[in-house]
């Protein structure tokens, strides 16, 4: 056992293990808290249990920050295309989904394995990994340019110190503000947390959609200007499927969020429909795009009743207009227990966007989700927590072989 350390990473999820491989394969010696019984937890239950570990696309124009331009830094340096070639070096076999999602055709043990493994290869490189799991911390001070870390079974020392211990998105995998809380213990700015991909909740007369729990249509959702084009899926609570979660990210409570349930169609088309079939019902055409139990609901919310010939063009295209930008106000979200991740965190004001070192405290690193960074739906958010990892643990690398003669 080691204890003589370059770096503390606090917790052992996506981002805290790549930071760790990272500086361990550029000569550091890293002590890797987690206080879960086994690492990667948060991993293993991703993408239905094959994790959606990158999407080929992610950029920075995937990430919601008060700055949206701190992620470009790391995003630049360390791509999807940099973590398929890790991921295919170990011999895993992956799949692409839709909208570029990259998943495991395996399960997302592979994931975690490859990411132990890596750490392990420090060694090779003259580094040294040391993972310790059950470690609860009591403690964290900073004193003579040095980082103790208290925990239960000890006290650890380093000159550097990461927190990656993410947000408290799932509190049921253990999940906690502790990030926020020591970074403002350093001195350091937290965005106001709040709960992204998560589904939202309906009230007042639009309970009444709760009766087709179980229903999605592809449709296009729209929250504060932002857009997404994917499944929408009815709850017993009210809304949620990837186009809900993706707006949720964006949405605030009060504000409204619209669904076209039509996207496909361009305008006029009702009219056209009543033109070709005279005979036919606004119940019947929407029925041949959308679930039958989804069209009825519409319909009778619209109250355009009978044969389209017996309606009038100006009825028909109000419809269309109803049916493209149908108006919902979520009374809330399902919150954290439910939230995929958390918007908001530690400012970005407050790191260095190549290193993700803190400006007022040297030596204090922030990674992952604990950071105002947030990623889209498919995959983002870990490749997000890959380079984020990797730009502290190489700084961190080049750190300790710089003092390397002091240890």
């Amino acid at each position: 056992m080691n204890d003589n350390f370059d770096t503390i990473i606090l917790g052992a999820g996506a981002a805290g293990l790549m930071c760790a491989a990272r500086a361990g394969q550029k000569g550091a010696r890293a002590l890797v808290l987690e206080k879960s019984e086994k690492p990667g937890k948060k991993i293993l239950i991703s993408g239905g249990g094959r994790c959606n570990f990158t999407n080929i696309g992610a950029g920075p124009n995937n990430y919601l920050s008060s700055n949206p331009h701190f992620a470009k830094s790391a995003l630049a340096r360390y791509t999807p295309r940099d973590f398929l070639d890790l991921v295919e070096s170990h011999g895993i076999a992956w799949h692409e989904k839709t909208l570029g999602q990259l998943f495991c055709d395996g399960s997302a043990k592979q994931i975690v394995e490859m990411l132990l493994s890596e750490c392990a290869r420090s060694n090779e490189f003259g580094g040294d990994v040391e993972i310790r799991c059950g470690e609860e911390i009591a403690s964290v001070v900073h004193s003579n340019g040095t980082y103790t870390v208290t925990t239960q079974n000890g006290a650890y020392s380093a000159p550097a110190l990461v927190i990656a211990t993410g947000g408290p998105s799932i509190p049921k995998m253990g999940a906690t503000g502790f990030a926020y809380e020591l970074a403002r213990q350093f001195g350091m700015k937290v965005v106001e947390p709040r709960p992204a991909l998560v589904p939202l909740t309906l009230g007042g007369e639009e309970v009444l959609f709760r009766e087709i729990s179980g229903v999605s249509a592809p449709v296009v959702a729209t929250a504060n200007k932002s857009s997404f084009a994917e499944a929408a899926l009815f709850t017993h609570k009210g809304l949620s499927g990837p186009a809900i979660l993706q707006v949720s990210s964006y949405w605030r409570p009060g504000d409204p969020i619209t669904i076209d349930f039509m996207p496909d169609r361009t305008e006029g088309w009702l009219v056209e429909a009543k033109q070709a079939n005279p005979r036919a019902t606004l119940k019947s055409v929407l029925r041949e795009a959308l679930p039958d139990r989804l069209a009825e609901i519409l319909v009778d919310k619209i109250g355009l009743q009978g044969e389209l010939g017996n309606l009038s063009d100006k009825a028909l295209r109000s419809a269309e207009t109803r049916l493209s930008r149908w108006t919902f106000t979520p009374n809330g979200s399902e919150g954290f227990a439910k939230a995929e991740v958390t918007v908001g965190g530690i400012s970005t004001a407050e790191l260095s966007s190549k290193t993700m070192e803190s400006r007022k405290n040297p030596g204090l690193y922030a990674i992952g989700e604990a950071v105002d960074v947030t990623g889209w739906l498919g995959g983002y958010n870990f490749q997000w927590a890959w380079a984020s990892g990797v730009a502290a643990g190489e700084a961190i690398g080049a750190m300790a072989c710089s003092g390397a003669e002091l240890r």
